[in-house]
């Protein structure tokens, strides 16, 4: 049983308006204490109940770590204090534009605190290790200056690209030349591959030189600090943890890479942000292609073929959850931001506003960082966000995929976007926004309920006067709850709503003309959706648990299939269809069934009187045959190729006795 809470809200010197008795349900709270001036004169009534034995939970968000401190000096001056949480209703629901409407406001502050009740999700977490070795890769004046302010920290070996000379040789660290090559890893793991290396020689008298050259050299380091200028050695290098790429452009850049490359000594804890589930993935079988969603969308290239499923190096992983937002049969999901726990937010957050308002609100994605800033500025300094616009935050919104929109709608939001903090946000949502609004066309409510937004939207009102669909019940993974909001959406469930081409939904076409009924699709499709009939050549296809991944097609030796993507809401997608069938062949000798008709009949016809076994010879009717009957053909037939001659009497003692 959970203890009492306490909570306390602040009108922030009077400049929002706040409804106590349905922010006191919203929080599940013992009682309600409003003030206006929190962290000013009224800060005594913070240190009185962070003093008590409640749960204290305070409605300010701004100044949180000032909270926190009060809650720390009590534990130094009496060695207790409340449990406390923060939560931000201001810049997110309390300060709008003049003409908001209060009752939205509170609806809006109400539906935040309802959300940030829930229990968050379990993140586990890894150990990495850095023991300071640094190398650092770029022209000679740099490289040495970087060198030498990182020294103390760090064991430095700088790898020089050009040919410009050391003036004095450093015990401090050491120098080579060479050009590279390859670069992998991320802090505590980097494996770095050089061509043409050549150690300096510091000893001798003079100008230094460099010693005998090495074709090929490879190397371990902790942190990795590149100079070179031009690209960097990793895609999203600014996800790449210990990785530091430097414009040289910008003035003070190697200080100020020097002062964070030299903290990056001991042991760091790195949260794991996903989960792989490789019994699901549908990545290949069989040496043969199929998914390869994830990695065409992964900025960092953490994620990499492993045989029949991918694999992804949790060391690079930066946890922008695009792989979970594409993976078609959640072989992948994010332990930070798990689908049920998203679902399970918009939806008590869509719940608590309609109770308030009896309509439906909007929502809004962003990020925890940028996103989330620029709400408050808005907030501050423009009109904030609108009324009935409810923000959720996310560390990234490459994170939201087309089940996440669908989920919302579901929900009963009327519209749903995307606040993206930058143009290469805008380029990983394209694909399942699109998805997304092709699910709309057909619906009673426009594609354009979905979009990607900058900040300058974010006051803009809305339609909200209908939501896409009635709430349904959220339940399910992300293909079921995608399935039952865009039926509750449909105008007609009966026909196949066309989708873009990658979409993980759709049906299978064989060419009947091509196909043989070899059923190597069958056997290798990795969800079940392809089958076979017990009693007879037959392809079945149960359509909603194809997600698209393509096995089939390349498995396919007479290129018979062909993919189609769309969405059948309809039942029959449910169950399993027949999409190609023969009647089996008939054995000629005992008429047990085997083999496909039309194939049988198609190797006599090649065969019969075009080849030498096959001419003037009964030979042809043991491919009429099955198993059993032509072994025994073959052996005991008068013409059978592999009969025997006739055996011998058995001679007996009569036999010498007579003779």
């Amino acid at each position: 049983m959970s203890a009492p809470k306490t909570l306390l809200i602040c009108s922030c010197d009077r400049t929002q308006s706040l409804s106590p008795e349905a922010l006191q349900a919203a929080a599940a709270a013992e009682q309600v204490v409003a003030v206006d001036q929190l962290c000013g004169k009224e800060m005594k009534t913070a240190v009185e109940h962070l003093s008590g034995s409640d749960d204290v939970l305070i409605a300010c968000g701004q100044q949180a770590a000032l909270f926190e401190r009060l809650g720390e000096d009590l534990v130094a001056e009496t060695g207790h204090a409340a449990p406390l949480n923060t939560i931000d209703i201001r810049d997110r629901a309390g300060w709008s534009a003049p003409d908001a409407r209060p009752d939205g406001l509170h609806a809006k502050q109400a539906a935040l605190l309802a959300a940030s009740q829930l229990p968050g999700p379990i993140t586990p977490a890894k150990v990495i290790q850095s023991s300071g070795v640094c190398c650092i890769v770029g022209p000679t004046d740099q490289a040495v200056r970087m060198a030498e302010l990182v020294q103390d920290e760090l064991g430095v070996t700088c790898i020089v690209n050009d040919a410009g000379p050391i003036q004095l040789p450093s015990a401090s660290y050491d120098v080579a030349r060479g050009r590279l090559t390859s670069a992998y890893g991320a802090l505590g793991n980097f494996k770095l591959e050089f061509a043409q290396l050549q150690a300096l020689n510091p000893t001798g008298r003079g100008a230094l030189g460099y010693g005998e050259v090495k074709p090929t050299v490879s190397s371990e380091c902790d942190v990795f600090i590149d100079l070179r200028g031009g690209e960097p050695a990793f895609p999203s290098h600014q996800k790449r943890n210990g990785y530091f790429w430097a414009d040289l452009s910008k003035p003070g850049e190697l200080e100020r890479i020097a002062l964070t490359a030299r903290e990056r000594v001991g042991e760091f804890e790195k949260t794991v942000y996903f989960n792989l589930e490789p019994s699901l993935c549908a990545h290949s079988r069989a040496n043969k292609p199929g998914c390869t969603r994830c990695l065409d969308v992964c900025p960092t290239e953490a994620i990499f073929s492993f045989g029949e499923h991918v694999q992804i190096d949790s060391d690079i992983c930066a946890g922008c959850g695009s792989c979970a937002a594409v993976c078609p049969t959640s072989a992948v999901t994010m332990n930070e931001s798990p689908y049920e726990s998203l679902t399970q937010a918009v939806d008590v957050m869509a719940k608590t506003y309609r109770e308030h308002t009896s309509e439906s609100p909007r929502l809004v994605f962003h990020t925890l960082g940028e996103g989330y800033d620029a709400i408050s500025h808005l907030a501050r300094y423009g009109n904030g966000l609108a009324d009935d616009l409810i923000p959720m935050g996310l560390d990234h919104v490459d994170r939201v995929g087309h089940a996440e929109i669908m989920a919302a709608f579901g929900a009963g939001y009327a519209e749903v976007l995307i606040l993206a903090d930058s143009e290469t946000d805008r380029e990983a949502l394209t694909a399942e926004v699109e998805l997304a609004r092709a699910m709309l066309v057909g619906t009673h409510n426009a594609p354009d309920r979905v979009r990607v937004i900058s900040v300058d939207q974010l006051s803009a009102a809305g339609d909200n006067t209908g939501r896409v669909s009635e709430p349904v019940l959220l339940v399910g993974g992300r293909r079921d709850i995608t399935r039952v909001t865009a039926t509750a959406m449909a105008d007609n469930v009966d026909a196949p709503i066309p989708l873009p081409a990658g979409a993980p939904y759709g049906a299978i076409e064989i060419d009947s003309d091509k196909c043989t009924l070899c059923l190597a699709c069958v056997s290798l499709c990795p969800t079940g959706a392809l089958g076979d009939h017990p009693d007879r050549p037959e392809v079945q296809f149960t359509e909603n648990a194809c997600v698209q991944c393509g096995i089939c097609e390349s498995t396919c030796p007479e290129t018979a299939i062909t993919l189609k993507p769309q969405l059948d809401l309809s039942k029959d997608a449910l169950s399993a269809r027949a999409l190609h069938g023969e009647e089996p062949f008939e054995c000629v000798q005992c008429g047990t069934p085997f083999g496909v008709a039309s194939t049988i009949n198609r190797i006599v016809e090649k065969l019969e009187n075009q080849h030498w076994m096959y001419t003037n010879s009964d030979n042809v009717q043991l491919i009429k045959m099955c198993d059993n009957c032509r072994v025994k053909a073959q052996f005991h037939g008068d013409n059978a190729p592999m009969a025997g001659g006739q055996r011998p009497r058995v001679r007996t003692s009569d036999d010498y006795l007579d003779s």
